[in-house]
């Protein structure tokens, strides 16, 4: 029997693996154009949601920190205000050992305050905060704190709140650009939060750790500050920091005692400074086996000192509370703030993770209360200036410590929720902050940074320098310069000028720029102005514009017109890259 030819004989078979293939190829970049077009879309219009969200995150864990502190010393000290001799001297000092441990072998990220390694985090490692540093930040600083080491919360809820923030970013698989920013906001977070105190925190932040305005980081740090505070006071309350009683300024020759605090806060803030700038280092140059017992041995001096002077133990804000409601004779709040600059000293120096925040604020409140004090059995004064004086002396001895002027004048009014005593405020921090300047050239946190190895921007130094502007280095635009309706003065001038390069404003195409050979062939009697496509128009300048900024104005051009801003046809004077780099080397 003979085969029947199939219907479908020489049409050739199809690959169906093959065809499935392909779809799933074009498929995948499809999704690669897709996912790719997400992410830009995420990074550059979803940031400030990022930023709410880094809040949350930072005020919940700065809540749950706070309750960690308070849960430790429960069982450490005990629920008494006046804790046992033997608890007051072991708990610091066990303590001290165990938190030792867990720094040198377990979380050795964690040692310090936390802001100058957030700075780190910044200028060095692209944004990267690991969350181990987090984790290990609560749980020592929750121990050390809690034990009674004199230090605060509110430095590591910065680091925290970066630690997260950065955490987040890795996870979204952000660019290095926006991970860079994402620490900042992180840290105004996590400072806000602890703090209860938003603006202080989005301007320390700016004015400590990014040093610049920029629009877009201001308003992501300002979401992100203000999120964490709402996510705070939801589950801590909304009341200020502090109990301020009612004050108020009355006459001018009340800044008379306001002055005295100012400078007796910048002494003692230059000898807080420099005692931790000597004793730092040479304790980390002991040999390793020394680390193990520092933080005990500290906690140990801390507890000796706190068997007479309870109150310099921990953060202290209970204290600072008592000595605005006038609760303390004048001597004793001046013993409390000395003893505090030394156990506060011990902590830090010894590793202790902790911040600096909340002893600053006690040391500046028991020496401005002791001030207000005297002054009142001196002079008769009202009670309620030794509060004036305690509140004040918060944020003076904070401006000489830390630096941070600007946050110290709004840290008092935001902490205190009084806006009465902000003139006496800013007079006593600015001569804290002048004397501190004079005689402790480096501020706190950039010699830490240094005895640690990292040479990070100067945000103070950067504050202080002197930019220089285009008036500084732009020279006379005579024999450069002319008008279209004055183009004999151009002709001529090119016969003699040895400026190879000359500059003709019309009405019409602005700035042109010309050579001399170029001028030479055109005649003399045309009156037309010249047109040279190719060369014009010119960018303009103005004189004061910073050079970096002219820079990149100039560009390619070998030489511009710095114009006056009320009338742009008027010529201040001419400016060239080979003057901005003459003004560079001589300045």
């Amino acid at each position: 029997m003979s085969e029947t030819a199939s219907p479908l004989a020489g049409i050739p078979p199809v690959s169906v693996p093959k065809e499935k293939s392909r779809q799933k190829g074009r498929l995948e970049r499809l999704w690669r154009v897709w996912r790719r077009k997400t992410l830009t879309l995420r990074e550059g219009q979803l940031f400030l949601l990022l930023a709410v969200i880094i809040g949350l995150f930072s005020g919940l864990i700065v809540v749950c920190f706070r309750v960690a502190i308070e849960w430790t010393r429960f069982w450490l000290l005990g629920s008494s205000m006046e804790p046992s001799r033997l608890r007051v001297l072991l708990a610091p000092t066990i303590a001290g050992f165990g938190v030792a441990l867990l720094v040198l072998f377990i979380f050795k990220r964690s040692r310090g305050s936390g802001v100058n390694q957030t700075k780190a985090a910044v200028f060095i490692f692209d944004g990267y905060v690991p969350f181990r540093t987090v984790v290990g930040k609560f749980l020592t600083c929750a121990l050390a704190i809690g034990s009674g080491q004199s230090l605060g919360p509110e430095d590591p809820s910065l680091q925290m709140g970066a630690g997260i923030a950065s955490t987040l970013g890795r996870g979204l698989h952000l660019s290095r650009d926006k991970q860079r920013l994402l620490a900042p906001i992180g840290a105004a977070a996590g400072l806000a939060a602890a703090f209860n105190a938003p603006i202080s925190a989005v301007i320390f932040v700016i004015e400590e750790i990014i040093g610049t305005w920029s629009g877009g980081v201001l308003g992501a740090v300002i979401l992100a500050a203000i999120s964490s505070v709402v996510v705070m006071r939801e589950f801590l309350g909304s009341a200020p920091m502090f109990r301020v009683p009612a004050m108020e300024f009355q006459r001018p020759i009340e800044l008379v005692g306001y002055a005295v605090l100012g400078v007796i806060s910048g002494v003692a803030s230059v000898g807080f400074l420099k005692f931790i700038a000597y004793i730092r280092p040479r304790l980390r140059d002991l040999p390793r086996w020394t680390h193990y017992i520092q933080p005990a041995a500290a906690g140990l001096l801390i507890g000796i000192i706190g068997i007479w002077l309870p109150q310099v133990m921990g953060s202290g804000y209970p204290i600072i509370d008592q000595a605005l409601h006038d609760q303390f004779i004048w001597h004793m709040l001046l013993l409390l703030g000395l003893f505090k600059i030394l156990a506060t000293g011990i902590s830090f120096v010894s590793g202790a993770p902790g911040g600096m925040f909340a002893p600053t604020l006690f040391i500046g409140a028991m020496l401005g209360g002791a001030v207000g004090g005297f002054e009142h059995l001196l002079l008769h004064r009202p009670t309620e200036s030794v509060a004036a004086f305690a509140l004040v002396g918060m944020g003076t001895f904070f401006a000489g410590f830390l630096r941070v002027p600007i946050t110290s004048v709004f840290m008092v009014l935001e902490v205190s929720g009084h806006y009465s005593m902000i003139v006496p405020t800013i007079i006593a921090n600015m001569i804290a902050y002048f004397i501190s300047r004079k005689y402790q050239k480096v501020p706190l946190f950039d010699f830490l940074a240094r005895q640690d190895g990292f040479f990070l921007p100067s945000i103070e130094e950067m504050r202080e320098h002197t930019a220089l502007r285009v008036e500084d280095a732009m020279r006379p635009g005579s024999g450069i310069v002319f008008r279209e309706d004055h183009l004999a003065d151009l002709f001529r001038e090119a016969e003699t000028t040895a400026a190879p390069q000359l500059l003709l404003w019309q009405q019409e195409g602005g700035w042109r720029l010309l050579s001399r050979d170029e001028v030479r062939a055109l005649k003399p009697g045309d009156n037309n102005p010249p047109e040279i496509p190719s060369k014009g128009p010119v960018p303009q300048l103005y004189p004061d514009q910073h050079l970096d900024e002219a820079l990149r104005v100039i560009g390619e051009w070998p030489i511009v017109p710095v114009v006056n801003r009320a009338n742009l046809e008027k010529v201040e004077g001419v400016l060239s890259v080979d003057d901005i780099l003459r003004k560079y080397r001589i300045s």
